[in-house]
């Protein structure tokens, strides 16, 4: 156990050096989650969620088949300890299963996946909420130093996803800028129209079928593409 101040900085440091290694969003959820499990007593399985847009949360990564089970339980019936920690901030704990009495839908189905305490924790920004942080116990109880160290790690951990979020947002950005002005070159070679007129094309084909705009685009450069490859018979 990590009881005294130097040990627990210690284990920080060293699990801030195992996600800063990483660089993409998906390299960055995996480290979060081995070195949360490595660092962090008492818990057998460490899984992380991050939230969408449309309020939805999904489950990215995680150290075992349980942390899938139990988190779409929790999405499915709206409650547990770590939507609850996502929705309303701050950490949740489920000292014991048997005794548990918040979520009586939760604690009937996830009782016969054999958990018996869990922790969440929300991760956040300054602009908004990026997902969660939970850890689940085959044995009751939760030690203290496991929830302050969970709680330092944690700020830890959404500053690394924050940013490997905010690198994959702008990695997407360039993208689909490249796909919009390669689909609008093609455009403009084939129907011999200027710029704006075949940016306006795009436009209205995203409108009228309601798709977005650099689905579209991808689907003029596939195509483009396909057909590139795959020329007519006899040059024509």
């Amino acid at each position: 156990m990590l009881h005294d101040q130097g040990s627990v900085a210690a284990a920080l440091t060293e699990a801030a050096l195992t996600i800063n290694s990483h660089r993409s969003l998906d390299d960055t959820l995996d480290a979060i989650v081995r070195a949360a499990q490595q660092t962090v007593p008492g818990f057998e399985h460490v899984g992380i969620s991050i939230t969408h847009g449309n309020r939805r949360i999904e489950t990215r990564s995680g150290t075992g088949p349980l942390v899938w089970e139990i988190d779409e339980l929790q999405y499915k019936l709206g409650e547990g300890p770590c939507y609850d920690a996502i929705r309303t901030g701050g950490v949740t704990v489920m000292e014991d299963i048997a005794t548990e009495q918040r979520w009586p839908r939760y604690v009937e189905e996830a009782a016969g996946h054999g958990l018996h305490a869990q922790m969440g924790l929300q991760l956040y920004s300054d602009q908004s909420t990026l997902g969660g942080l939970n850890f689940y116990s085959w044995e009751p109880g939760i030690d203290p130093d496991a929830i302050q160290l969970a709680e330092l790690f944690a700020a830890h951990a959404s500053i690394a996803l924050g940013r490997a979020r905010h690198e994959h947002q702008l990695n997407e950005s360039v993208t689909t800028r490249q796909a919009i002005g390669t689909a609008i070159g093609i455009i403009m070679e084939r129907y011999r129209i200027p710029e704006d007129r075949a940016f306006q094309f795009l436009v209205r084909a995203s409108s009228t079928g309601n798709i977005k705009l650099r689905d579209i685009a991808q689907e003029v450069v596939d195509t483009a593409s396909r057909q590139f490859a795959d020329p007519p018979p006899n040059g024509g």
